[in-house]
């Protein structure tokens, strides 16, 4: 995988090279085009060419620059075939002056996007990564690791959650996917994971966390349904399903409250992988639909053993004939070193699938059991 990003790299450096070498080749390719021609031809479309070519992808001084050297060139072609008073030349030189000087009206028009651009993938990754915070890698006994995968490429801002927080009643764990896109699926999950935090430290049953976020959920949906702009607010997204976990002190079970998410998967050392599976289908959460009784399933945690929790971007990834991607038939029977190893052949294999075309941002969150607590 890594050679063939550093394969990657250098196809892109090689292509910029390119792109900055190209409008001189042009240039130099017309001045010969006149020199092995008749006078009624003329390379004037090269010229022109030039500039243009380097205005989006090169900086303004080698615009400039491009710009400077193709009238300099069709000018010399015209002084060197003594045509230079004539009207044909003249209007020719004007030609690619002008479109030399618009050259540098786009290069700074391009730049001036890419910078607001830039701008708003900053703003939209500090966004991201202040509302998702990378976990500690070591938090009792346990390895943890995460990952945010943009469907689009730079894209950021999207619905998915995790969170890991250790609490007197153990590690608890949360994985979520907020119905929506954009800034009012992040505000929804800000909330989520508030009320997540809050609940975490307070209750001493995972259903109680539930129930927590439940109200959470239900006291927004209220307010907003009392805003006065609330047909235009974008902050609630309807509803959220989620699963959470929780690994007691003793670090030998997990405790699973599921509410309409894709099952956690158990994989344990020697590969063996348990799809753990809720005792019965419960609503997500933010349905409005009266109270729903969480059901906790517990299970035994084998030393080394990793916890896969993921969002439906993974299980509904799909390739080009529109199979999905089954977690279990790809990660079954594979051993795998620490969560980080699993998540990077999660990643790389989901890729593969999808031939680089995911339709939905994947969040993934891994916690192996240590064998030693």
């Amino acid at each position: 995988m890594r050679h063939r990003e550093r394969g990657g790299e250098g196809w892109q450096n090689g292509g910029r090279r390119l792109v900055t070498l190209l409008p001189w080749l042009l240039i130099v390719g017309g001045v010969f085009y006149d020199l092995g021609t008749p006078d009624t031809f003329t390379a004037v479309p090269l010229f022109t060419a030039a500039p243009l070519i380097a205005a989006p992808f090169c900086s303004l001084r080698w615009t400039a620059a491009t710009g400077v050297a193709a009238c300099v060139a069709v000018t010399g072609m015209h002084i060197y075939s003594d045509r230079l008073t004539g009207i044909p030349a003249i209007t020719e030189i004007l030609t690619v002056f002008t479109v030399s000087v618009l050259a540098l009206v786009l290069n700074r028009i391009v730049r001036l996007s890419g910078e607001r651009l830039a701008s708003a993938r900053f703003v939209a990754e500090a966004a991201q990564r202040a509302v998702l915070p990378t976990p500690d890698e070591r938090i009792d006994g346990l390895q943890v690791a995460a990952r945010y995968e943009a469907a689009e490429r730079d894209a950021f801002i999207g619905g998915d959650l995790y969170a890991v927080q250790e609490t007197p009643y153990g590690v608890r764990l949360i994985v979520g996917d907020v119905r929506g896109k954009g800034l009012g699926a992040v505000g929804t999950v800000a909330l989520v994971l508030g009320a997540f935090r809050e609940a975490a430290e307070q209750e001493p049953s995972l259903a109680g966390v539930a129930q927590r976020l439940e109200r959470a959920l239900a006291r927004e949906g209220a307010w907003e349904a009392g805003s006065e702009n609330s047909e235009n607010s974008e902050s609630s997204e309807g509803f959220t399903t989620a699963v959470l976990a929780e690994v007691p002190g003793d670090g030998e079970r997990i405790r699973i409250v599921n509410r309409g998410h894709p099952s956690p998967l158990l994989i344990a050392a020697d590969g063996a992988l348990l799809v753990l599976n809720p005792p019965e289908r419960a609503l997500p959460l933010g349905m409005d639909l009266g109270i729903w009784p969480d059901l906790v399933s517990e299970t035994s945690y084998p030393p080394g053993g990793t916890l896969l929790l993921y969002t439906d971007g993974l299980s509904e990834a799909r390739d080009a004939h529109g199979v999905m991607y089954d977690p279990r038939s790809r990660l079954g029977g594979r051993a795998f070193s620490g969560p980080e190893e699993l998540l990077d052949v999660v990643v790389a294999d989901v890729r593969r699938h999808t031939g680089g075309a995911a339709t939905d941002d994947m969040a993934l969150l891994a916690v192996t059991r240590r064998e030693e607590r």
